[in-house]
């Protein structure tokens, strides 16, 4: 019994870090969508969520057959509720990329950002896709300093999220209410896509420590 659940674990665990690559994957495309107006990969990213939306139901079917058929105790069952929190993780960072490629669909052919913010976003972007593959990386090796990393990786997306939040408040925005919008919008998205890869960290380290790191709260991060 004990094979069949060690095999099982190191199962989920490989799903769950392909899950974290693949969601990584549709933020970069999603980024690139929304940077250069491009419809056909917008739509590429929505309809590959399909993907990882049947990625997540195998994962929590494996999750919850774990907790029925095996009763695991202890750290075994650390494993099996962190593995069913890092899913839902994992879920809302697809979500977030198709929420962006949503946005690129619905502004075109006209890009959804104004150029003076593309830099911004840009670099939000491939915050986002590092931290994705970071994310992939901590659930394959379960290393827990790596995985407290991701929180110092995630400084910079806040830094970005803040400094456009104040040209979002400066006087001489001269882009219109829709674009404003917009902008809040995805940098809200992305922000969040790099708030869950985070959130993956901690439980790794509980997964692998037995001990949940304090999560920063929003008053600490700014």
């Amino acid at each position: 019994m004990r094979v069949i659940y060690n095999e099982q674990m190191a199962d989920l665990a490989s799903m769950l870090g392909e899950m974290a690559g693949t969601a990584g994957s549709a933020m970069e495309q999603a980024t690139q969508s929304l940077l250069q107006a491009d419809l056909a990969l917008a739509e590429q990213v929505i309809t590959e969520y399909d993907r990882i939306s049947e990625m997540i139901t195998q994962a929590e079917e494996k999750a919850f057959a774990l907790l029925a058929l095996q009763a695991p105790v202890a750290g075994d069952l650390r494993q099996v509720v962190s593995a069913i929190q890092i899913v839902a993780d994992v879920n809302r960072m697809g979500a977030l990329a198709l929420h962006v490629a949503k946005v690129a669909r619905r502004r075109h052919p006209n890009h959804a950002l104004p150029e003076a913010v593309n830099g911004y976003f840009a670099e939000m972007g491939r915050i986002a896709v590092n931290m994705g593959a970071a994310a992939k990386e901590v659930l394959e090796t379960r290393d827990p300093e790596r995985a407290a990393q991701l929180n110092e990786d995630d400084e910079a997306m806040d830094d970005l999220h803040r400094h456009l939040f104040s040209l979002l408040m400066d006087r001489e925005w001269k882009f219109g209410v829709a674009a404003a919008v917009d902008v809040t919008l995805l940098g809200r998205y992305y922000e969040r896509f790099a708030d869950h890869a985070v959130e993956i960290g901690r439980r790794v380290v509980f997964l692998v420590t037995g001990v949940l790191p304090a999560e920063e709260t929003e008053a600490e991060k700014i």
